[in-house]
């Protein structure tokens, strides 16, 4: 997810509390950042952070971290924190280095509307690949646990093969999220437009 240049994001991104820049430091160890031996679940490619920071806010017995990698992206993410909030912190990062930043420490990743990188040559950079598939081995704290939201039905069929193959079991799924039976849906940005466009949300959860 991309954005125009925010001439003001260093200045935003400075300033936030929510921003952790020194996160390599804290491998293995993000409950002593959050003071707590609570769930960690993680977001991977949090955009203008809608997502992240509800459940932050519905949630408050489980810690969150966002991870994103554009300035841009990230500025407008902080300036949507609410103050108060202590289960929340963003990171700008590529996801590429997930496994030297985390280490059997997050519960749950949630896969929003990314990138689905549709030629073929470039499906090991689909966050559903088994190179990224290895990397969530090493990040998870016990049983890994995935959600995915996607309006791209080529990157969900996808990554249905993709998680089944590597040894994931599907647990829930559904072809149109918003006339699902699902509960307690949180909507992101890009959620909220394309169901307003009248495409249909994709969505599964699946453990290992």
């Amino acid at each position: 997810m991309r954005l125009r240049n925010v001439k003001n994001k260093e200045e935003i991104m400075n300033n936030s509390t929510y921003l952790l820049k020194d996160y390599k430091n804290y491998l293995g160890n993000f409950h002593k950042l959050f003071k707590n031996n609570n769930p960690i679940e993680l977001e991977i490619g949090c955009g203008k952070g809608r997502f992240i920071i509800n459940k932050a806010l519905s949630n408050p017995n489980i810690n969150y971290i966002g991870i994103e990698k554009y300035d841009s992206v990230v500025a407008r993410c902080l300036e949507k924190i609410p103050e108060g909030i202590n289960n929340l912190i963003i990171i700008r990062m590529n996801a590429n280095e997930l496994n030297e930043v985390f280490s059997k420490e997050i519960d749950t990743i949630y896969l929003n509307f990314s990138d689905p990188w549709p030629k073929k040559r470039w499906r090991d950079r689909r966050l559903t690949s088994k190179v990224f598939l290895e990397k969530y081995d090493f990040v998870f704290k016990n049983s890994p646990h995935i959600i995915q939201k996607t309006d791209n039905k080529d990157l969900f069929a996808y990554s249905i093969v993709s998680l089944s193959t590597y040894g994931y079991k599907i647990i829930a799924i559904s072809f149109d999220l918003h006339n699902s039976d699902i509960e307690n849906n949180i909507e992101t940005e890009f959620e909220i437009k394309y169901s307003e466009n009248g495409k249909n949300i994709y969505y599964l959860e699946a453990i290992k």
